[in-house]
Protein backbone atom coordinates (compact mmCIF):
# COMPACT_ATOMS: atom_id res chain seq x y z
CA UNK A 1 0.00 0.00 0.00
CA UNK A 2 0.79 3.66 -0.49
CA UNK A 3 0.11 6.26 2.04
CA UNK A 4 -0.24 9.64 2.36
CA UNK A 5 3.35 11.95 3.08
CA UNK A 6 1.38 13.56 5.54
CA UNK A 7 1.49 10.70 8.02
CA UNK A 8 5.16 10.83 7.65
CA UNK A 9 5.96 13.72 10.26
CA UNK A 10 2.95 11.47 12.14
CA UNK A 11 4.95 8.19 12.31
CA UNK A 12 7.59 9.34 14.99
CA UNK A 13 5.54 9.64 18.20
CA UNK A 14 7.77 9.99 21.79
CA UNK A 15 4.18 9.25 23.19
CA UNK A 16 3.90 6.57 21.52
CA UNK A 17 7.75 5.16 22.50
CA UNK A 18 6.66 5.82 25.76
CA UNK A 19 3.39 3.54 25.64
CA UNK A 20 5.20 0.59 24.50
CA UNK A 21 8.02 0.84 27.30
CA UNK A 22 5.27 0.98 30.15
CA UNK A 23 3.98 -1.81 28.55
CA UNK A 24 6.84 -3.68 28.69
CA UNK A 25 7.84 -2.39 32.09
CA UNK A 26 4.46 -4.01 33.40
CA UNK A 27 5.32 -7.52 31.20
CA UNK A 28 8.60 -7.30 33.21
CA UNK A 29 6.40 -7.47 36.54
CA UNK A 30 7.15 -3.43 37.34
CA UNK A 31 4.23 -1.87 39.56
CA UNK A 32 3.45 0.97 37.20
CA UNK A 33 3.23 4.62 38.84
CA UNK A 34 2.00 6.43 35.80
CA UNK A 35 2.70 10.46 35.91
CA UNK A 36 3.24 10.38 32.21
CA UNK A 37 -0.71 11.63 30.99
CA UNK A 38 -2.15 14.34 32.40
CA UNK A 39 -5.86 12.20 32.83
CA UNK A 40 -7.22 14.02 36.34
CA UNK A 41 -8.33 10.72 38.59
CA UNK A 42 -10.95 13.40 40.54
CA UNK A 43 -14.24 11.90 40.25
CA UNK A 44 -17.09 13.70 38.15
CA UNK A 45 -19.77 15.55 40.24
CA UNK A 46 -22.74 13.54 41.06
CA UNK A 47 -25.09 16.29 39.31
CA UNK A 48 -23.27 15.89 36.22
CA UNK A 49 -22.76 12.18 36.45
CA UNK A 50 -27.12 12.07 37.61
CA UNK A 51 -27.78 14.45 34.28
CA UNK A 52 -25.93 12.17 31.85
CA UNK A 53 -27.64 9.17 33.62
CA UNK A 54 -31.08 10.53 33.10
CA UNK A 55 -30.40 11.66 29.24
CA UNK A 56 -30.03 7.61 28.56
CA UNK A 57 -33.78 6.83 29.81
CA UNK A 58 -35.24 10.01 26.79
CA UNK A 59 -35.15 8.65 23.40
CA UNK A 60 -35.03 12.31 22.17
CA UNK A 61 -31.23 12.41 22.68
CA UNK A 62 -30.36 9.47 20.97
CA UNK A 63 -30.40 10.22 17.71
CA UNK A 64 -27.45 12.79 15.86
CA UNK A 65 -26.94 16.27 17.23
CA UNK A 66 -27.06 18.44 14.51
CA UNK A 67 -25.60 22.27 15.28
CA UNK A 68 -29.26 22.74 15.77
CA UNK A 69 -29.74 20.70 18.85
CA UNK A 70 -26.70 22.13 20.67
CA UNK A 71 -28.52 25.58 21.21
CA UNK A 72 -28.71 24.92 24.88
CA UNK A 73 -25.21 23.74 25.20
CA UNK A 74 -23.90 26.93 23.49
CA UNK A 75 -26.58 29.18 25.14
CA UNK A 76 -24.40 27.89 28.09
CA UNK A 77 -21.68 28.43 27.44
CA UNK A 78 -21.76 31.83 26.43
CA UNK A 79 -23.41 32.99 29.47
CA UNK A 80 -20.58 30.67 31.61
CA UNK A 81 -17.79 32.76 29.47
CA UNK A 82 -19.69 36.10 29.54
CA UNK A 83 -19.95 36.12 33.30
CA UNK A 84 -16.36 34.19 33.93
CA UNK A 85 -14.75 37.03 31.89
CA UNK A 86 -16.73 39.74 31.23
CA UNK A 87 -16.74 39.65 27.31
CA UNK A 88 -20.29 39.35 25.32
CA UNK A 89 -20.56 36.54 23.26
CA UNK A 90 -22.99 35.40 20.51
CA UNK A 91 -24.24 31.77 21.13
CA UNK A 92 -25.47 31.56 17.50
CA UNK A 93 -22.32 32.84 15.76
CA UNK A 94 -19.29 32.72 18.22
CA UNK A 95 -19.51 29.58 19.78
CA UNK A 96 -19.12 26.18 18.74
CA UNK A 97 -19.02 22.76 20.90
CA UNK A 98 -16.27 20.27 20.40
CA UNK A 99 -15.28 16.83 20.83
CA UNK A 100 -12.71 18.16 23.43
CA UNK A 101 -10.28 20.55 22.44
CA UNK A 102 -7.76 18.39 20.65
CA UNK A 103 -10.37 17.93 18.38
CA UNK A 104 -10.83 21.99 17.73
CA UNK A 105 -6.93 22.01 17.30
CA UNK A 106 -6.27 19.64 15.50
CA UNK A 107 -9.29 20.26 12.64
CA UNK A 108 -9.26 24.32 12.55
CA UNK A 109 -5.77 24.22 10.61
CA UNK A 110 -7.70 22.75 7.67
CA UNK A 111 -10.03 25.41 8.07
CA UNK A 112 -6.91 28.15 7.65
CA UNK A 113 -3.82 26.75 6.12
CA UNK A 114 -3.40 25.80 2.57
CA UNK A 115 0.10 23.82 1.79
CA UNK A 116 2.90 25.03 2.37
CA UNK A 117 1.36 28.16 4.72
CA UNK A 118 3.33 28.43 7.81
CA UNK A 119 1.78 28.11 11.45
CA UNK A 120 3.85 29.97 14.42
CA UNK A 121 3.58 27.03 17.30
CA UNK A 122 5.09 27.22 20.57
CA UNK A 123 8.35 25.11 21.38
CA UNK A 124 7.85 23.47 23.76
CA UNK A 125 4.21 22.61 22.95
CA UNK A 126 1.57 20.57 22.92
CA UNK A 127 2.28 17.91 20.52
CA UNK A 128 -1.68 17.40 19.04
CA UNK A 129 -0.92 21.74 17.73
CA UNK A 130 1.68 20.18 15.42
CA UNK A 131 -0.12 17.12 14.17
CA UNK A 132 -3.19 19.62 12.94
CA UNK A 133 -0.45 21.54 10.92
CA UNK A 134 0.49 18.64 9.27
CA UNK A 135 -2.61 17.27 8.20
CA UNK A 136 -3.35 19.89 7.00
CA UNK A 137 0.05 20.53 4.56
CA UNK A 138 1.53 23.16 6.82
CA UNK A 139 5.13 24.60 7.59
CA UNK A 140 5.70 24.66 11.31
CA UNK A 141 7.69 27.64 12.80
CA UNK A 142 9.04 27.31 16.28
CA UNK A 143 8.88 29.95 19.16
CA UNK A 144 11.39 28.74 21.43
CA UNK A 145 10.34 29.54 24.67
CA UNK A 146 13.19 29.81 27.25
CA UNK A 147 13.17 29.69 31.32
CA UNK A 148 14.94 33.28 31.06
CA UNK A 149 11.77 35.09 28.93
CA UNK A 150 9.51 32.94 31.50
CA UNK A 151 8.54 30.62 28.97
CA UNK A 152 7.14 33.40 26.71
CA UNK A 153 7.72 33.64 22.79
CA UNK A 154 9.57 36.73 21.10
CA UNK A 155 7.67 37.70 18.60
CA UNK A 156 10.33 39.63 17.13
CA UNK A 157 12.96 37.17 16.42
CA UNK A 158 10.16 35.74 13.71
CA UNK A 159 11.93 36.19 10.59
CA UNK A 160 10.01 38.62 7.75
CA UNK A 161 9.73 35.41 5.39
CA UNK A 162 8.49 33.51 7.64
CA UNK A 163 5.56 35.82 8.16
CA UNK A 164 4.99 36.79 4.87
CA UNK A 165 4.09 32.89 4.99
CA UNK A 166 2.49 32.82 7.95
CA UNK A 167 -1.42 32.50 8.59
CA UNK A 168 -1.88 31.18 12.37
CA UNK A 169 -0.20 31.53 15.87
CA UNK A 170 -1.11 28.83 18.44
CA UNK A 171 -0.57 29.62 22.00
CA UNK A 172 -1.41 28.35 24.96
CA UNK A 173 -1.49 29.63 28.79
CA UNK A 174 -1.33 28.42 31.37
CA UNK A 175 1.30 26.38 29.42
CA UNK A 176 1.72 22.06 29.25
CA UNK A 177 4.62 21.84 29.50
CA UNK A 178 6.56 24.38 31.14
CA UNK A 179 3.47 25.56 33.59
CA UNK A 180 4.17 28.57 32.64
CA UNK A 181 1.73 31.76 33.03
CA UNK A 182 0.96 34.79 30.54
CA UNK A 183 -0.07 38.35 31.88
CA UNK A 184 -2.76 40.19 29.66
CA UNK A 185 -0.43 42.42 28.60
CA UNK A 186 1.49 39.61 26.71
CA UNK A 187 -1.74 38.91 24.82
CA UNK A 188 -2.55 42.33 24.39
CA UNK A 189 0.95 42.62 22.82
CA UNK A 190 0.16 38.65 20.70
CA UNK A 191 -3.29 40.50 19.55
CA UNK A 192 -1.74 43.50 18.22
CA UNK A 193 1.10 41.50 16.39
CA UNK A 194 -1.12 39.11 14.60
CA UNK A 195 -3.46 41.87 13.57
CA UNK A 196 -0.67 43.69 12.32
CA UNK A 197 0.48 40.48 10.78
CA UNK A 198 -2.57 39.49 9.63
CA UNK A 199 -2.81 36.11 11.63
CA UNK A 200 -5.60 33.89 12.91
CA UNK A 201 -4.61 34.16 16.96
CA UNK A 202 -5.51 30.60 18.19
CA UNK A 203 -5.68 30.09 22.17
CA UNK A 204 -5.44 26.47 23.82
CA UNK A 205 -7.11 27.65 27.52
CA UNK A 206 -7.61 24.03 29.09
CA UNK A 207 -5.90 25.03 32.23
CA UNK A 208 -7.66 28.76 33.01
CA UNK A 209 -9.29 26.89 36.80
CA UNK A 210 -5.83 25.44 37.58
CA UNK A 211 -3.93 28.13 39.43
CA UNK A 212 -2.45 28.39 42.92
CA UNK A 213 -3.14 32.14 43.74
CA UNK A 214 -0.92 32.63 47.20
CA UNK A 215 -3.35 34.16 49.67
CA UNK A 216 -5.97 36.23 48.59
CA UNK A 217 -4.22 39.10 46.50
CA UNK A 218 -4.63 37.77 43.18
CA UNK A 219 -7.48 35.57 41.49
CA UNK A 220 -7.55 32.96 39.29
CA UNK A 221 -8.86 34.91 36.06
CA UNK A 222 -6.09 37.70 36.49
CA UNK A 223 -3.33 34.89 36.94
CA UNK A 224 -4.86 33.34 34.13
CA UNK A 225 -6.64 35.44 31.49
CA UNK A 226 -9.04 34.82 28.53
CA UNK A 227 -7.10 35.91 25.02
CA UNK A 228 -10.62 37.75 24.26
CA UNK A 229 -9.98 40.17 27.58
CA UNK A 230 -7.33 41.28 25.15
CA UNK A 231 -9.36 40.73 21.88
CA UNK A 232 -13.04 42.30 22.94
CA UNK A 233 -14.02 42.80 19.37
CA UNK A 234 -12.82 39.32 18.40
CA UNK A 235 -10.74 40.71 15.50
CA UNK A 236 -7.93 37.72 15.04
CA UNK A 237 -8.71 35.17 18.17
CA UNK A 238 -10.36 31.96 18.82
CA UNK A 239 -10.08 30.13 22.37
CA UNK A 240 -10.71 26.68 23.22
CA UNK A 241 -12.08 25.66 26.43
CA UNK A 242 -12.25 22.12 27.79
CA UNK A 243 -14.34 20.04 30.56
CA UNK A 244 -11.46 17.40 31.04
CA UNK A 245 -9.45 19.25 33.38
CA UNK A 246 -11.89 22.03 35.60
CA UNK A 247 -14.46 19.37 35.59
CA UNK A 248 -12.51 15.77 35.45
CA UNK A 249 -14.08 14.58 32.32
CA UNK A 250 -11.50 13.65 30.20
CA UNK A 251 -12.87 10.35 28.89
CA UNK A 252 -16.37 12.37 27.64
CA UNK A 253 -14.53 14.24 25.28
CA UNK A 254 -16.35 17.54 25.68
CA UNK A 255 -15.57 21.13 24.75
CA UNK A 256 -16.33 24.06 22.96
CA UNK A 257 -14.63 27.33 21.38
CA UNK A 258 -15.49 30.67 21.41
CA UNK A 259 -14.18 33.49 19.25
CA UNK A 260 -14.45 35.37 15.68
CA UNK A 261 -17.45 34.27 14.00
CA UNK A 262 -15.29 33.63 10.94
CA UNK A 263 -13.27 31.27 12.29
CA UNK A 264 -16.11 29.71 14.24
CA UNK A 265 -18.41 29.23 11.04
CA UNK A 266 -15.35 27.99 9.08
CA UNK A 267 -14.31 25.29 11.85
CA UNK A 268 -18.11 24.62 12.05
CA UNK A 269 -18.06 23.65 7.96
CA UNK A 270 -14.71 21.48 8.40
CA UNK A 271 -16.78 19.24 11.59
CA UNK A 272 -19.72 19.29 9.55
CA UNK A 273 -17.68 17.14 6.78
CA UNK A 274 -15.91 15.16 9.92
CA UNK A 275 -18.52 14.36 12.73
CA UNK A 276 -22.05 14.72 13.78
CA UNK A 277 -20.96 16.27 17.57
CA UNK A 278 -21.09 14.96 21.19
CA UNK A 279 -23.94 12.66 22.31
CA UNK A 280 -26.49 15.23 23.61
CA UNK A 281 -26.51 13.47 26.64
CA UNK A 282 -23.15 14.37 27.60
CA UNK A 283 -23.93 17.88 26.36
CA UNK A 284 -26.68 17.72 29.34
CA UNK A 285 -24.77 16.82 31.85
CA UNK A 286 -21.79 19.48 30.29
CA UNK A 287 -24.42 21.99 30.83
CA UNK A 288 -25.13 21.05 34.24
CA UNK A 289 -21.30 21.39 34.46
CA UNK A 290 -21.29 24.98 33.49
CA UNK A 291 -24.99 25.91 35.27
CA UNK A 292 -24.73 23.62 38.70
CA UNK A 293 -22.69 24.13 41.85
CA UNK A 294 -18.50 25.04 41.45
CA UNK A 295 -17.48 23.98 44.47
CA UNK A 296 -16.00 21.25 42.89
CA UNK A 297 -13.73 22.88 41.01
CA UNK A 298 -11.98 24.64 43.92
CA UNK A 299 -11.83 21.06 45.78
CA UNK A 300 -10.17 19.80 42.52
CA UNK A 301 -7.80 23.10 42.55
CA UNK A 302 -6.60 22.33 46.43
CA UNK A 303 -6.23 18.53 45.65
CA UNK A 304 -3.53 19.56 42.93
CA UNK A 305 -2.17 22.06 45.15
CA UNK A 306 -1.50 19.82 47.63
CA UNK A 307 0.24 17.50 45.50
CA UNK A 308 2.21 20.05 43.84
CA UNK A 309 3.39 21.23 47.12
CA UNK A 310 4.08 17.31 48.77
CA UNK A 311 6.02 16.47 44.98
CA UNK A 312 7.91 19.43 45.03
CA UNK A 313 9.40 18.85 48.33
CA UNK A 314 9.79 15.45 47.85
CA UNK A 315 12.15 16.17 45.08
CA UNK A 316 13.71 19.02 47.06
CA UNK A 317 14.55 16.39 49.52
CA UNK A 318 16.38 14.10 47.38
CA UNK A 319 17.91 16.89 46.12
CA UNK A 320 16.04 17.68 42.97
CA UNK A 321 15.27 21.63 42.73
CA UNK A 322 12.44 22.12 40.57
CA UNK A 323 10.90 25.04 40.64
CA UNK A 324 7.23 25.21 42.37
CA UNK A 325 4.32 25.97 39.51
CA UNK A 326 2.12 28.39 39.65
CA UNK A 327 -0.23 26.71 37.43
CA UNK A 328 -1.45 23.35 35.50
CA UNK A 329 -1.31 19.78 37.27
CA UNK A 330 2.61 19.55 35.75
CA UNK A 331 5.93 19.73 37.15
CA UNK A 332 8.34 20.93 34.49
CA UNK A 333 11.89 19.82 35.92
CA UNK A 334 15.43 19.89 34.18
CA UNK A 335 17.22 16.44 34.21
CA UNK A 336 20.23 16.06 36.35
CA UNK A 337 23.56 14.79 34.93
CA UNK A 338 24.16 12.36 32.98
CA UNK A 339 20.82 13.20 31.47
CA UNK A 340 20.59 16.54 30.88
CA UNK A 341 20.23 16.39 26.57
CA UNK A 342 18.63 12.72 27.02
CA UNK A 343 15.03 12.87 28.51
CA UNK A 344 14.06 10.01 25.75
CA UNK A 345 16.85 7.88 28.08
CA UNK A 346 15.85 9.28 31.64
CA UNK A 347 12.36 8.14 30.65
CA UNK A 348 13.07 4.90 29.35
CA UNK A 349 15.36 3.45 31.48
CA UNK A 350 13.03 5.35 34.78
CA UNK A 351 10.15 2.81 33.74
CA UNK A 352 12.10 0.02 32.93
CA UNK A 353 14.11 -0.09 36.16
CA UNK A 354 11.26 1.55 38.73
CA UNK A 355 7.96 1.69 37.11
CA UNK A 356 7.55 5.31 37.25
CA UNK A 357 6.32 6.68 34.01
CA UNK A 358 7.01 10.17 32.99
CA UNK A 359 6.83 12.23 29.79
CA UNK A 360 9.94 13.06 28.60
CA UNK A 361 10.57 16.85 27.38
CA UNK A 362 11.75 16.34 23.74
CA UNK A 363 8.35 14.98 22.74
CA UNK A 364 7.00 18.21 23.11
CA UNK A 365 9.72 19.71 21.04
CA UNK A 366 13.09 20.21 20.47
CA UNK A 367 13.16 22.98 23.06
CA UNK A 368 11.85 20.90 25.97
CA UNK A 369 14.96 18.45 25.53
CA UNK A 370 16.71 18.23 29.10
CA UNK A 371 13.67 18.58 30.52
CA UNK A 372 10.69 16.07 31.57
CA UNK A 373 7.51 16.80 32.64
CA UNK A 374 5.36 15.01 35.84
CA UNK A 375 1.87 14.95 35.82
CA UNK A 376 0.40 14.87 39.61
CA UNK A 377 -2.69 12.28 38.89
CA UNK A 378 -1.85 10.17 41.68
CA UNK A 379 -2.90 10.93 46.08
CA UNK A 380 0.42 12.14 47.88
CA UNK A 381 0.92 9.01 49.46
CA UNK A 382 1.46 7.37 46.06
CA UNK A 383 3.95 10.35 44.92
CA UNK A 384 6.02 10.15 47.74
CA UNK A 385 6.26 6.25 46.67
CA UNK A 386 7.38 7.43 42.68
CA UNK A 387 9.63 9.95 44.58
CA UNK A 388 11.45 7.41 46.48
CA UNK A 389 11.53 5.27 43.09
CA UNK A 390 12.86 8.07 41.60
CA UNK A 391 15.87 8.53 44.19
CA UNK A 392 17.15 4.89 44.43
CA UNK A 393 17.25 5.12 40.37
CA UNK A 394 19.31 8.51 40.81
CA UNK A 395 21.56 6.87 43.31
CA UNK A 396 22.38 4.17 41.59
CA UNK A 397 23.33 6.18 38.43
CA UNK A 398 26.19 8.14 39.78
CA UNK A 399 29.60 7.98 38.73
Amino acid sequence: MQFSKRLEPLRSNVFADMDRAKAKALAAGQDLIDLSLGSSDVPVANHIIDRIRDSLDDTTTHGYALFRNTKDFRDAAAHWYTQKYGVPVDPETEVLQLIGCQEGTGHLPLAILDPGDFALLQDPGYPSHAGGVYIAGGQIYPMTMLAENGFLPKFEEIPQAVLSQAKMMVLSYPHNPTTAIAPLSFFQEAVAFCQKNDLVLVHDFPYGDFVFPEGNAVNNDAIAPSILQADPQKTVSIEFFTFSKSYNMGGFRIGFTVGNPQLILALRQVKAAIDFNQYRGILNGAIAALTGPQELISYTVDTFRERRDVFVKALHDIGWDVPTPIATLYIWAKLPHPWTQDSIGFCAQLVQQTGVAVSPGVGFGKSGEGYVRFALVHPPEVLKVAVDRIAQFLQSHQP
